[in-house]
């Protein structure tokens, strides 16, 4: 199964001049947050990627070339090692500055064949075993399944009494609401019904109106690289060895992505 990562975005919170790394950039350790995203998938056992490049998509293309891979003419794609047994095959397109997410995913629509594969954001990261999540997809028979999450809250929350006194601070607890997390599993059939707006906003709305969605409910460790706070948040965790969604393990350091073929794309013609 391929699996599409958007990280094309201006990412406006994030980005405080022309000159800043791309989202998809930021370092956590010594890895970018993209590779992070991808070994996520990688530790269940996917590693054939689609990513959707937009905003300074050269610098993106520029980190997978500088950091050892090599083009693979014949296949059009690049071949990442991750690991002493792991190969990625990742296909750099670039669809658009300006893209929706949904307008990034038609795009990319003509690399995806008529099988079923998995979507997500590049700055999300999770304690997720996506293989349960597949699982759990193909056993509700619909055409969608999304992951929700409870994160928890930017703020700490008062209890207040009906006459306002404050009788007493909780922090930052996790949010009773459910929100979309990413890791989406979506069969060929969605591809039919995007349009150039937010993936969010207009198809899965649909679907969800269609009953052909479903969320697949985790209160594991998720998190999303929003503003230089989240960043330093993960780093912390990366530094201290806790970093949740490595379920294997913090990965041994590493400057490179190891000497593999890599290539770029440009998005099938008439998608």
């Amino acid at each position: 199964m391929k699996v599409v990562l958007f990280c094309g975005g201006k990412g406006t919170r994030w980005a405080r001049s022309e000159d800043d790394v791309p989202k998809a950039l930021a370092p956590i350790g010594d890895r970018p947050i993209i590779w992070h995203v991808m070994n996520v998938y990688s530790q269940s056992g996917f590693d054939d990627f689609v990513l959707c490049l937009g905003h300074q998509a050269e610098k993106i293309v520029r980190y997978f070339v500088e950091a050892g891979a090599r083009e693979d003419r014949d296949a059009g794609e690049l071949i990442v090692t991750a690991g002493p047994r792991t190969r990625w095959r990742v296909r750099l397109v670039d669809t658009g500055r300006e893209t929706q997410t949904g307008g990034r995913l038609r795009a990319v629509a003509g690399y995806l064949g008529t099988e079923r594969f998995m979507a997500s954001y590049g700055d999300g990261l999770a304690r997720l075993d996506v293989a349960d999540v597949v699982r759990f997809h193909q056993a509700h028979g619909r055409l969608a399944t999304l992951t929700a999450v409870r994160p928890a809250s930017q703020f700490g929350i008062l209890q207040l009494g009906a006459d306002g006194r404050v009788q007493s601070f909780v922090e930052k607890p996790r949010l009773k609401e459910w929100v979309n997390g990413g890791f989406f599993v979506l069969e060929p059939q969605v591809l039919e019904i995007l349009d150039e707006g937010p993936l969010e906003n207009g198809p899965l709305a649909r679907l969800a109106l269609a009953d052909q969605l479903v969320a697949y409910r985790t209160e594991d460790f998720w998190a999303c690289l929003d503003t230089y706070k989240d960043l330093a948040t993960l780093e912390q965790l990366w530094q201290k060895g806790d970093a949740p969604w490595c379920m294997r393990g913090r990965p041994a350091t590493a400057t490179t992505v190891g000497g593999a073929e890599v290539s770029s794309s440009p998005a099938p013609t008439g998608s």
